[in-house]
């Protein structure tokens, strides 16, 4: 598998791309349980193929890489990219998983994209395992699915390249006290630990989706409200979390940070800090933070540096 430091894209795979769509790639037709029960029985589909569906199921969306990127984290050798492709292609063809990939006027995505099926559900509840996953899910829209793999990104760099990382959250729940509402950080949390000292980070994805700047706004309406309310304990949170927005590019960055401040939606209660999908790629997560200070009357993009997080 290639480093993420020798990844040369120019533009993140994850960026969303005009007229593009979600194309099926899975299998049509039926497959009965009778058969996969016959294909565990002979040893066709074993425990690392049981430790693929786990992951699909927490992360919802993922692809191959991520997938063999969180195997090895936990500790299971999928032994190369493409014998683990085989592994996925069987749960495939046995319909426990299934398989999309986008399609845009540049051509087809480089990648495909993992989630559940109904046979998926089923072999989870046999192990007692909480699936909530609906066929519904599988509808998700482009923007959607490409905020969570771009999540996924950032989560599996802070697990692999930080070395107070303590623990991670895919789908964190934040209740906004006044609006009544409970929302999720679109692209997780994590828990950073060093002598005895613990901070937690929240990262928020912004995509070039259709009407992104009112999405924007009325995400950035619910932060407010759980930060302006916040106290210790909220949301699982013993301490305030840090905020991070995840961008697809530089400018994006200031094209969010624009929309933040024009509709006076900055937070107070912690400083605002941003990041690209690209710059998780780095050896070092210690420089990939940045944040817009006022100087000379213009917000100039500097560059953060966190220790903690080298």
């Amino acid at each position: 598998m290639v480093n993420d430091n020798e990844i040369k894209a120019q533009v993140s795979p994850f960026a969303i791309r005009e007229g593009e769509i979600k194309t099926f790639d899975g299998k049509d037709g039926y497959v009965s349980m009778n058969q996969i029960v016959h294909k565990i029985n002979i040893g066709h589909i074993t425990d690392i193929h049981f430790a693929i569906l786990e992951l699909v199921n927490e992360f919802e969306f993922i692809t191959s890489r991520q997938l063999y990127q969180m195997l090895e984290i936990k500790g299971i050798d999928p032994k190369s990219q493409d014998k683990l492709n085989n592994k996925l292609d069987a749960l495939v063809k046995s319909k426990i998983l299934t398989r999309y990939y986008f399609t845009s006027d540049e051509g087809k995505g480089i990648y495909r994209i993992y989630c559940l099926e109904k046979m998926g559900k089923y072999l989870l509840g046999s192990k007692e395992i909480e699936c909530k996953w609906q066929p519904s899910d599988n509808t998700k829209p482009v923007g959607m699915i490409k905020k969570r793999l771009a999540g996924n990104q950032v989560l599996i760099a802070y697990l692999r390249k930080v070395k107070a990382f303590e623990a991670y959250i895919v789908k964190p729940a934040i209740t906004a006290k006044s609006l009544g509402k409970i929302f999720k950080a679109t692209g997780g949390a994590v828990k950073l630990t060093k002598n005895n000292k613990s901070i937690q980070f929240l990262f928020e994805v912004f995509r070039r989706e259709p009407e992104w700047q009112k999405k924007l706004v009325e995400k950035m309406n619910l932060y407010k409200d759980f930060y302006e309310n916040y106290v210790p304990g909220d949301s699982g949170f013993s301490g305030i979390p840090q905020l991070i927005f995840v961008c697809e590019d530089e400018k994006h960055m200031a094209e969010c940070f624009k929309e933040i401040v024009t509709n006076k939606l900055e937070v107070p209660q912690i400083k605002m800090l941003f990041t690209t999908d690209l710059r998780q790629n780095e050896e070092t997560l210690a420089n990939t933070l940045v944040e817009f200070k006022l100087i000379d009357g213009k917000y100039k993009m500097e560059n953060v540096e966190l220790k903690l997080i080298g």
